[in-house]
């Protein structure tokens, strides 16, 4: 597995610090796109983000700490898919996945549409039996199919709850479904926690603390860019009004970490860039280096988060 050079990078960090032998997360492009619904450019994503990162900074306040020096951060040639698509493509992904697992690494998927994140998961869950996904997504993604096809981005949930116990699946922000998967959602008891009735206040005012009371002790996240509202997330195929903002996104991952559960894994899927659009590439490479730098808190972190 080969390593891009540091000017090309996650944050554009120097060799010592972005080896795969001495880093403990690797970051995995998969720029496949193949069943674009409505705008396209997902294929476009780990690219984007990468170019981005590099304006992000390496200090985070909140953890006191320099992460991408601290543990490292790897970043892979990006992913190579040739004719292979659907299935085939998955494969290619899940078997990257695999060994830098067996590695020991902390992961990263970069997509790409949201179809490849059926590939990471499949491969954390060898890994991490008893996990849970939090999938933050504006649409639930349980189509059997969409568009004649199966592996639709608008079905990679569906694939997930064919191998996965839907018990253990948390859905936040969505906003935009059929009615069968609404169906499929109560029928099969996914944890689903709608815009709407958050922000109607269903879930109380600490709604973040009920969605990760559903979650078991490892947890894998996925999360679809178009969760965000498009007033800060414009840069995607799907883009729907009432999204949640980036603080209030934050709080749940805080609030995992704050509980005592640990995040094994994460994918970040479907942001397509917009040309002269800079702030939602910058946005999603900070979230990754955020979620990354609560993953990896100190216990002091997580013991003062624990107090009222």
């Amino acid at each position: 597995m080969q390593t891009l050079g540091p000017k090309k990078n996650f944050l554009a960090i120097d060799e010592e610090h972005s080896s795969l032998e001495s880093s403990a997360i690797a970051i995995v492009s998969a720029p496949y796109e193949h069943t674009v619904s409505y705008g396209g450019g997902a294929k476009h994503g780990p690219k984007g983000i990468l170019n981005a990162s590099a304006y992000v900074e390496f200090y985070d306040d909140e953890t006191d700490r320099e992460l991408c020096f601290d543990k490292g951060i790897a970043t892979l040639k990006p992913l190579s898919f040739g004719k292979s698509v659907n299935k085939a493509a998955l494969t290619i992904i899940e078997e990257h996945v695999d060994a830098l697992l067996e590695m020991d690494k902390f992961v990263v998927t970069l997509g790409g549409e949201h179809t490849i994140s059926t590939a990471p998961i499949a491969a954390h869950y060898r890994k991490y039996p008893k996990m849970s996904i939090l999938h933050f997504d504006a649409h639930s993604d349980l189509r059997q199919e969409y568009q004649g096809s199966i592996w639709s981005h608008a079905s990679f949930m569906a694939r997930v709850a064919e191998f996965f116990p839907t018990k253990c699946i948390t859905q936040v922000g969505i906003r935009a479904q059929c009615k069968e998967e609404s169906e499929f959602i109560r029928s099969k008891k996914i944890n689903t926690f709608y815009a709407s009735a958050i922000r109607r206040g269903l879930h109380g005012a600490n709604w973040q603390k009920t969605v990760v009371d559903t979650l078991a002790k490892d947890v894998y996240i996925t999360f679809d860019v178009d969760v965000f509202d498009p007033a800060i997330m414009p840069s995607t195929g799907t883009p729907e009004p009432d999204g949640l903002y980036y603080s209030e996104t934050i709080d749940v991952i805080r609030q995992v970490i704050a509980s005592g559960r640990r995040i094994v894994g994460l994918d970040v899927v479907e942001l397509a860039p917009v040309k002269d659009v800079s702030h939602p590439d910058l946005t999603t490479a900070r979230l990754i280096y955020k979620i990354l730098n609560l993953a990896f808190s100190p216990s002091t972190l997580r013991t003062a988060k624990k107090k009222p």
